[in-house]
């Protein structure tokens, strides 16, 4: 298809504007580089998108994914196996996508977590602490190549950006009373005190402590006070008003782009932040080696040429290597000889749910509640902070629990063989909504030779390019931790003392099952390591094959962990910025040896 209209060259172009592309948007503008801000939604801010009563419609954002990429203009295909033919995800349900300004940061639900330093150096301290032999040898998870030091002070600065609000665990390698005592050694404190325990979770917690285990405040970019961040963006206290998850925050405590950096860049003559703008192809030169700039539809279904010096691929996990794909970026992932890269590794999370259902006289209020504010969680189960020499599985999970707020429609925890219809429905929600709560694990999924992503040969996007294939389902080492995981979450609300505990647990034999909400979490397909033989990206987050090609986000994390993907995904997006503005900027080229 013909170019409709070339722009004048800039030097650099960011694909996407949510966290990571306002993060970059923000550190190349101070460099004082020419920037041009490509998203495929539209423009949206805290005042008047996010207004009150307008914002708390649940049918509308969180039911019907208002906020949400249409589908329809563009989606993924699944399978289970190599072999079995993929479908189209045609509606929500295992995760959603952002769109528009925020991307997904501007809905998500705001738990705001540091990667445990064993997540960082996986195969290297399993084989160290178990032997080669522990890890199945269809695990391809490999080590990051950054250390967590490296990546603390920006982990640091994220939070300080974001209004974090918890309490320290490790304060400069000191244990503290309250926090997390598994988490690394952290520089400074979180920048807002935790909103004290809501009632179920310091049901959690005081259950948690009777059986020996350590709860903690979950880390919460809620703002808990008036606040101004290092950027002097000002943020307010958040309220508990229960719309966190799907909806945007329109009281200016929820940490997302429009609440903590956009507000800065608003009005720098050198951004162009140019929305419904879809960009479908990265532009290369002759050598293959080096980008040109990229192509985009526009709003008015026109094709665009945007030259840049360097080109930022800042979308969604899937999106990102989907581009890589289109653009020829890269060699594609084969499952069969374990060759090329691109599409390599992609990993989910396997999720449980434990809930508790209590007598009439313990009042749960489930509508007091956020994304992450007034959480509680133990750590004792996740990354390698326990030994796995008996529990046969590589990974773990936090186990956490809090009211997410307490919405008709989907916050409406009922027993399993409650009425699902008429009068007894009705009295059935009348008797456990005020009075039930629910603990759940987010676990971490490992990377196999198997589960993989690449261009589907049937189904077309809108602009008529090849929609992304994933291949994906459960391997035996995630049922095993699930299971394990699982059997401690039951244990601690049994200690809650409900009258009835329930859980829903995957067991060996369950697929992925693409029509009920897990997490969004998904990641890998061009990841980050120490060679071009096995990573898309060097620990700079540049493209091996074409170096003045940069991909952030999810993307790049070369197997799932037992946390909210943000935390990780934002340090690394500094981490870069920090490098292309001290070293990449003086002298364009590959910032680590192949």
């Amino acid at each position: 298809m013909s170019t409709d209209t070339r722009m004048k060259p800039v030097d650099a172009v960011i694909i996407g504007f949510g966290w990571t592309g306002s993060i970059m948007a923000k550190e190349l503008t101070d460099a004082g580089l020419s920037v041009v801000v490509l998203e495929r939604g539209p423009a949206r801010d805290t005042s008047p998108d996010f207004a009150y009563p307008r914002i708390a419609d649940e049918l509308k954002h969180a039911i019907r994914g208002d906020l949400w990429h249409p589908l329809a203009t563009e989606t993924f295909t699944v399978r289970h196996k190599t072999g079995d033919t993929a479908v189209p995800y045609r509606q929500y349900g295992s995760f959603v996508l952002g769109t528009g300004t925020g991307g997904a940061g501007a809905h998500w639900n705001g738990q705001q977590w540091r990667a445990s330093p064993n997540d960082l150096r996986i195969r290297s301290l399993y084989e160290e602490r178990y032997g080669r032999k522990f890890i199945p040898a269809e695990m391809t998870i490999q080590d990051y190549g950054i250390s967590f030091a490296e990546l603390e002070p920006h982990f640091d600065h994220f939070e300080k950006v974001a209004g974090v609000a918890g309490t320290a665990g490790n304060l400069r390698g000191r244990i503290m009373a309250g926090g997390n005592p598994f988490e690394g050694a952290r520089s400074s404190e979180y920048p807002n005190h935790p909103l004290p325990p809501i009632l179920s979770s310091q049901l959690f917690a005081d259950a948690a402590r009777e059986l020996g285990y350590r709860p903690f405040p979950v880390p919460a970019a809620n703002s808990t006070a008036a606040y101004t961040n290092p950027y002097g963006v000002r943020m307010g206290p958040c309220n508990l008003c229960g719309y966190c998850e799907g909806f945007g925050c329109f009281l200016y405590s929820k940490a997302s782009p429009q609440t903590t950096i956009l507000p800065v860049l608003k009005g720098r003559a050198n951004l162009d932040v140019r929305h419904n703008a879809h960009v479908t192809r990265i532009l290369l030169d002759g050598s293959r080696k080096r980008a040109t700039g990229v192509r985009y539809v526009d709003a008015a279904g026109r094709q665009v040429d945007q030259p840049a010096s360097i080109v930022v691929v800042a979308a969604f996990q899937l999106n990102s290597v989907r581009l890589l794909l289109l653009s020829g970026i890269g060699t594609p992932y084969d499952p069969r000889t374990g060759k090329g890269t691109v599409g390599k590794n992609y990993a989910y999370q396997m999720v449980s749910t434990t809930s508790a259902f209590f007598g009439e006289d313990v009042a749960m209020n489930p509508f007091v509640g956020a994304g992450a504010a007034g959480q509680q969680a133990i750590d004792e189960f996740n990354a390698d902070h326990f030994d796995h020499a008996g529990a046969g599985f590589v990974g773990g999970a936090i186990i956490f629990a809090g009211a997410m707020g307490g919405r008709p429609i989907a916050q409406m925890p009922l027993p399993p063989d409650a009425p699902k219809w008429g009068s007894g429905w009705k009295s059935a929600v009348r008797r456990h909504y005020a009075h039930s709560s629910s603990v759940a694990t987010m676990g971490s999924v490992m990377a196999y030779r198997d589960r993989y992503l690449d261009l589907d040969p049937t189904y077309r996007d809108a602009y008529g390019q090849p929609l992304l294939r994933i291949t994906f389902d459960w391997h035996p080492n995630e049922y095993r931790m699930t299971a394990f995981a699982s059997a401690r979450a039951g244990a601690i609300v049994r200690a809650m003392r409900p009258e009835r505990v329930t859980q829903h647990i995957l067991q060996p034999g369950d697929s992925y099952d693409v029509r009920y909400y897990q997490s969004s979490h998904t990641t890998g397909g061009a990841i980050i390591g120490t060679n071009p033989a096995s990573s898309v990206l060097n620990r700079y987050s540049q493209c091996w094959d074409v170096p003045n090609v940069f991909v952030l986000g999810a993307s790049s994390f070369p197997q799932n962990i037992g946390y909210n993907p943000t935390g990780l995904a934002a340090a690394l997006a500094y981490f870069a910025a920090a490098k292309i503005r001290s070293d990449y900027l003086k002298s364009p080229g590959p910032l680590v040896a192949a």
